[in-house]
């Protein structure tokens, strides 16, 4: 029977706060510094020519099996029996991100299967990114055989949450995937609709988690701050427009 899972939604605390009354001089001067704050950029995480600022998770520098072609980059799996060892492997940012705003746009092959990985602990006690790390899945659903998996089809929070609607586009065509981590909310957004919504590190969580593949995985979900992986499942998958914000 397809299992459902309700998100869990923290409630806000409303602070009030007294203040001794301000003279008109420095009310002005508190609205100008508000006026003049900065908001917070988009940083672009791929400069369309090459894979700078990313890494072979593990340690080193990103596998020739990662290919850059055309504003895009891409696992060249079709044409992995001519790789030298090492050459694949999941791809991480250099940079951990705690409260952030993650999207990017992917391509997925027939039959292909990769993921979105993120709040990655990257260190020798942890051999695979998802040891640590939350999953957005990527995926051909109507090829790959996860696809008749609850839970393991494109967009779900990968063996926890499915999505709420069916997103995906048909293989070959791009899709926009969304990743909104902040303050323990979570939210993952496929082409356009929030299609997992959830709270992390409650007690519900933690139940959700131990009635998963994860269980026996003292690290995953653990840490508030992380990497973000790209993810070498074997397959042909193309990636472009990646970028973040900082909340």
């Amino acid at each position: 029977m397809r299992k459902t899972y309700l998100s869990m939604i923290a409630a806000a605390g409303i602070l009030a706060a007294c203040s001794s009354p301000k003279t008109e001089e420095a009310a002005a001067e508190d609205s100008t510094a508000v006026v003049a704050a900065p908001a917070e950029e988009w940083i672009s995480l791929f400069d369309g020519q090459t894979l700078n600022g990313w890494s072979k998770y593990g340690g080193g520098e990103v596998g020739k099996g990662w290919k850059v072609e055309n504003g895009e980059f891409f696992l060249d799996a079709a044409n992995k029996a001519n790789w030298a060892d090492g050459d694949g492997g999941d791809i991480v940012t250099n940079e951990e991100y705690e409260n952030f705003h993650f999207k990017t746009e992917w391509k997925i092959s027939q039959n292909g299967n990769s993921g979105i990985i993120f709040l990655v602990h990257e260190s020798p006690e942890f051999e695979r990114t998802y040891q640590t790390g939350l999953e957005m899945q990527v995926l051909d659903n109507d090829g790959h055989p996860d696809g008749k998996i609850i839970s393991h089809r494109a967009g779900d929070l990968y063996d926890l949450i499915i999505s709420s609607q069916e997103m995906a586009k048909p293989v070959g065509e791009w899709n926009q995937a969304e990743v909104i981590v902040n303050q323990g909310k979570l939210d993952l957004i496929l082409n356009g609709v929030t299609v997992v919504s959830t709270t992390l590190w409650t007690p519900e969580w933690e139940a959700l988690v131990a009635d998963s593949k994860f269980k026996d995985m003292p690290g995953f979900g653990k840490y508030k701050k992380g990497k973000i992986a790209l993810q070498d499942h074997g397959d042909v998958v193309h990636y472009r427009n990646v970028m973040i914000k900082k909340l």
